[in-house]
């Protein structure tokens, strides 16, 4: 019973659509964090003029640590209006990617967001991480025939236990540096220069791993086609 409890839990597993799953991840995860997030600090600066196209989400009487600006772009100059279209933005991203990124114009509509996101506050930072996310998306059902060729058809196991891992480990690292820049807390840690360095090791890794869950998501998904055709 045991043992049959596993083969069910193993193929359950290797059927997963990691295209789908790994660019939803970012698309909710990015969407909440770039554009809900920002949106709720510049909302909390009032309605102000920004200081420029750029400026700090952030504002001095909402900051926790010196370090916790959250620099954004907006072609919006206010601050209470960037701050509840960035929000509306954001939610619309997340909607996306839950809903509709599988859809014929779904990985279109999806990077339309992420920039227009971008323009309306709702971060600057984000574009390091949706851009890949978006190029990731866009091989949702191909053939994937290019990464046939690079990924031996020997790695596609390892690959598909390696992505999961990857991928919780980016969401891991990510949040621990979303929480950094925001708060400014690591344990046994108050030098606001070393804490700052901490946070973007945690962005860098981030990143990695993101990378890392592409590459091996797509060792799962020829695994996945291989068990399915």
């Amino acid at each position: 019973m045991k043992a049959d409890v596993m083969i069910l839990q193993r193929s359950s597993f290797e059927h997963l659509n990691a295209t789908r799953i790994t660019a939803t991840w970012g698309g909710v995860f990015f969407g909440l964090l770039s554009g809900v997030n920002h949106g709720i600090f510049e909302i909390l600066q009032g309605s102000a003029p920004t200081s420029g196209l750029v400026f700090n989400a952030i504002g001095e009487a909402q900051r926790f640590w010196p370090g916790g600006t959250e620099p954004a772009f907006s072609l919006i100059p206010n601050y209470l209006v960037t701050g509840i279209v960035s929000i509306i933005v954001g939610l619309a991203i997340v909607v996306w990617s839950l809903w509709f990124l599988p859809t014929k114009h779904g990985r279109t509509v999806f990077l339309g967001l992420f920039i227009l996101s971008f323009l309306v506050g709702g971060g600057m930072g984000q574009a390091f991480f949706f851009i890949p996310t978006w190029a990731f998306a866009t091989r949702m059902g191909k053939p994937l025939t290019w990464w046939r060729k690079v990924l031996p058809r020997r790695t596609w196991p390892f690959l598909s236990k390696l992505w999961i891992v990857a991928l919780v480990g980016a969401f891991i690292t990510m949040s621990i540096a979303l929480e950094m820049a925001i708060f400014g807390y690591y344990p046994g840690v108050s030098d606001v220069t070393t804490l700052e360095n901490i946070n973007m090791t945690f962005v860098f890794t981030a990143v990695f791993l993101n990378i890392v869950a592409f590459i091996a998501g797509f060792g799962q998904e020829l695994r996945r086609m291989e068990l399915e055709s």
